[in-house]
């Protein structure tokens, strides 16, 4: 990643992180397999959906286009090792020939006696599949823009995959046929967990400067009379610290409300104390060794 320069385009980080080789990825991971293609755009996002995903191996059956054209490798956003290295075949038979499992995407159901899956269960059987002693290679099927794969190319497959999505209107183009096959693919393999706590620029706040606002805080309350009552102040200050000290501020977080807290005493006002050197204005009473700071 430090070798992009700063001023690489998209397309240029792409080229830059995608592996120059993608052949380690045959019989690792799925083919994609594309069947007879009518546009050389449509091939590029395809191996730019393949890029996302981790996989590598392309092969193409009767490409009405050259899917090494500008317009392609443009499509394709910088997934150019993909392209380069997709196999071309001369019938659906070649191109699944030396594949054990594969999938037949589509959307129409055929006459045929097959079994139907998910994408997610179909990656699942497959992540298995070429895990396994010797490794059973697979791929999925993927018909022409405008008519999908014909009955000859199902009848190849030893599974139908169909595409969950609404009855009504579950057109989808190429590509995003491709990503959304080759997301439950790579999700399977994927370790990211749900959920990450975010990444501070700050460290948290001590002990000692939570309580420094806290005490910045309680002087202002009291001096504003919102804790004039005196036998309700002491359960009235647990509940206020509480709030904030669940919230795992961080340092920059409390010297921030030190200057909220500022200036709502201060404001506008005419007596307000002159700023000192670092561009604050810490007030007469105000004492605290958290420091003080001027809103962000």
């Amino acid at each position: 990643m430090s070798d992009i320069p700063a001023e690489a385009g998209w397309r240029e980080r792409g080229r830059a992180l995608l592996p120059k080789d993608v052949t380690a990825a045959r019989g690792v991971t799925p083919a994609i397999i594309l069947v007879e293609p009518q546009l050389g755009e449509n091939i590029g996002t395809c191996a730019r959906a393949m890029g996302n995903c981790g996989l590598g191996d392309l092969r193409l059956v009767r490409p009405r286009p050259d899917h090494l054209t500008e317009r392609a490798r443009a499509a394709s956003s910088g997934a150019d090792a993909v392209l380069e290295q997709a196999r071309i075949y001369d019938s659906t038979e070649d191109a699944v020939a030396d594949l054990v499992h594969v999938y037949a995407t589509t959307a129409r159901r055929r006459d045929m006696m097959k079994r139907l899956v998910t994408p997610r269960q179909a990656g699942a059987e497959m992540r298995l599949a070429l895990a396994a002693q010797p490794s059973q290679p697979a791929g999925i099927l993927f018909g022409r823009e405008r008519t999908g794969l014909e009955n000859d190319d199902v009848a190849l497959a030893s599974a139908v995959m169909e595409i969950p999505l609404n009855p009504w209107f579950c057109s989808l183009n190429l590509a995003q046929a491709v990503l959304l096959v080759g997301y439950e693919w790579f999700t399977g393999l994927d370790e990211t967990p749900s959920e990450r706590p975010p990444e501070r620029q700050s460290p948290l706040a001590t002990q000692e400067e939570l309580s420094g606002l806290y005490q910045h805080l309680e002087r202002e309350l009291d001096a504003s009379g919102f804790l004039r009552v005196p036998e309700k102040r002491p359960g009235m200050v647990r509940n206020i610290r509480s709030i904030f000290a669940r919230n795992g501020l961080s340092s920059q977080e409390v010297r921030t409300l030190h200057g909220i807290v500022r200036e709502l005493r201060w404001g506008r006002r005419p007596d307000r104390p002159p700023r000192n050197s670092n561009g604050s204005n810490t007030p007469p009473d105000f004492h605290s060794g958290a420091g003080d700071a001027d809103p962000e």
